[in-house]
This record gives structure tokens, sequence and C-alpha cells, in this order.
């Protein structure tokens, strides 16, 4: 997991309080016992192989669980929950849906540790960082019809509707040129976009959410932009509603198997699930309660 971490020997060395022979001679061992290659060895230090990824998630994980067993079994005794708790999520959803979450979770478990990283909805996303280990937990964006991938269960925590944002009192928001972010989530709407004929290609392309209600506020265009988005958007632009047909992302917590059935986790779940029923989104005029559906 150190050498997959660090990318080379000679820095996992370092971190393990090692020398970085004994460091490649113990991935050399564990190549040997696998019957597979971890890594490419080069000047670039070392890379893992598909192999080498798969076992460094493994890695993280049953690591991760040694310290939840020895922080649950210290926890018997008295109730209480401790240890730490790794949590990823797109950048909407860490600013409106996990602060709230998180206060109640300090309130009732003051002993749990928890590390927020801000992961961009690109590639594998949040799930993927739960996939790989480095997190105990993902807040993760879907189309509404698509399944988690293989090994990773969650549950749905809102159903987030889009909604055309554009400069406050332009007279034809839809023949405003398009603003947009590399991580809005076109695919998980993709069937509904391309049926849109008045919708033209980007001509600037934002590096997230929260530059893009910039930019539009400043009269540089329109955008198509998620509920959670929206949360306290400025009074310099406008929320249409896309009508009764307008497309939805599902917005979901993510875990594996082991990791949900630790008390940590648990716990973090249904702050979020309660967070979600009583949430200040529901008040947003793109996400009233009709729309809003907690898990």
């Amino acid at each position: 997991m150190a050498v997959a971490d660090e990318g080379g020997f000679s820095s996992a060395a370092t971190r393990l309080g090692t020398t970085q022979s004994a460091v490649s001679h113990a991935v050399r061992a564990i190549e040997r016992k696998l019957g597979v290659v971890l890594f490419e060895r080069g000047r670039f230090g070392a890379r893992p192989t598909p192999a080498g990824e798969r076992a460094a998630a493994h890695a993280r994980r049953v690591l991760r669980m040694l310290q939840t067993l020895a922080a649950e079994a210290r926890g018997a005794g008295t109730g209480e929950i401790t240890g730490p708790l790794r949590v990823a999520a797109f950048r909407s959803a860490a600013l409106h849906l996990l602060p709230p979450a998180l206060e109640r979770l300090a309130v009732l478990h003051p002993g749990i540790e928890v590390t927020v990283s801000v992961v961009r909805e690109l590639g594998p996303g949040n799930a993927g960082e739960v996939e790989a280990g480095r997190a105990d937990l993902g807040i993760a964006a879907f189309a509404h019809d698509v399944a988690l991938p293989p090994g990773l269960v969650g549950g749905v925590l809102l159903e987030e509707p889009y909604s055309l944002v554009h400069p406050a009192g332009h007279p034809d928001p839809r023949g405003l040129p398009l603003v947009d972010w590399m991580e809005n989530c076109g695919s998980y709407t993709r069937a509904w976009w391309d049926a849109q004929d008045w919708i033209p290609a980007a001509t600037v392309t934002a590096e997230d959410d929260g530059a893009v209600l910039s930019m539009v506020g400043s009269g540089l265009g329109m955008a198509i932009m998620p509920a959670l988005s929206l949360t306290a958007a400025p009074p310099a632009v406008e929320i249409a509603d896309l009508g009764p047909k307008r497309p939805y992302r599902s917005v979901r917590y993510v875990t594996t198997a082991e990791s949900a059935a630790t008390e940590a986790v648990r716990a973090l779940i249904r702050a979020l699930r309660e967070t979600t029923r009583h949430s200040p989104v529901r008040d947003s005029p793109v996400l009233t309660k009709p729309q809003l559906r907690a898990v």
C-alpha cells in the first residue's frame, strides 16, 4: 500500500521507517506468493499494475478494518463510537449535505474523527475512492436508474433535479451561450440533453459549479445545473424550471459491505438520512419537498 501511495520504493521506505531494499524484498515476496506482478519498475519509480491496484485496494480495506476492530473493541464496554472515519464527496455535497450531518454526528459521537476529501465526479469519482479503500463512505452522483459498482452498497439521499440558470432579468435566457464545467453530469442526463435542440455546445468551460454560477451572474451565459449546486445561489442569477420531463440525478451514499457493518459508518449514514429529511435544501425553489426523497 505504501509503494502504491508513494509511487516508489524509496519514498515508501521513508514512510515506513525502513530501507529501500527491505521494501523491495517484501514486495517481491508478496508477488511470488500471489503469482502476479504488482508494480512496473523504472526510472519513474513504481507504478501499480492492474493487479497491484486491486491488491492495494484490498490492503487499504484490510488495514482499515484492523483499525475498526481496535476502536470498536475499546468502545464495546462503554457504548462509545470512536476512531477515524474517512469521507469522500463531490464539491456541492461537501458544501451543502455534509456539514449539518457532521455537526449532528459530532454532537452524538464526539469520539469519531472525520476527515473529508473533496473528489471530483470524473472517472471513478467518489465511488472509486471507496472501492480503492481510500474512503470509508463516499457521496456520489449517479443516473437515477444506474446500479452501484459491484462490491459496493449504498442508498439514495436525494433525487436531485436540474434547472436552467441564467442572468437575472434576461429576456431570452435560452438564446444565451452555454457555460459548463467538466464535472457536470451530462452523462447522467444524456438522453434528455440530446433531445434539446435549443442547448448549444458549451462556449465557456469553468473549473467547477461555483465558477459557473459566478460567470452566469456576470452575464456570460446560461447553464443547466443540479439543485445542490444552486443552493444559496446569488441574487444575480435566476433559476427556471425545465418542465415536467426535466432530468434528475441520484445522490447516494456509497460504502463497502464490511464498512457498512461498522458503527462509525452506520452513525454517519443515520446522520445523513436525518439531515436530508430536515435539510434547508428543502426550501430551495429548485428542490421543493415533493421533489426531495430521503431514504
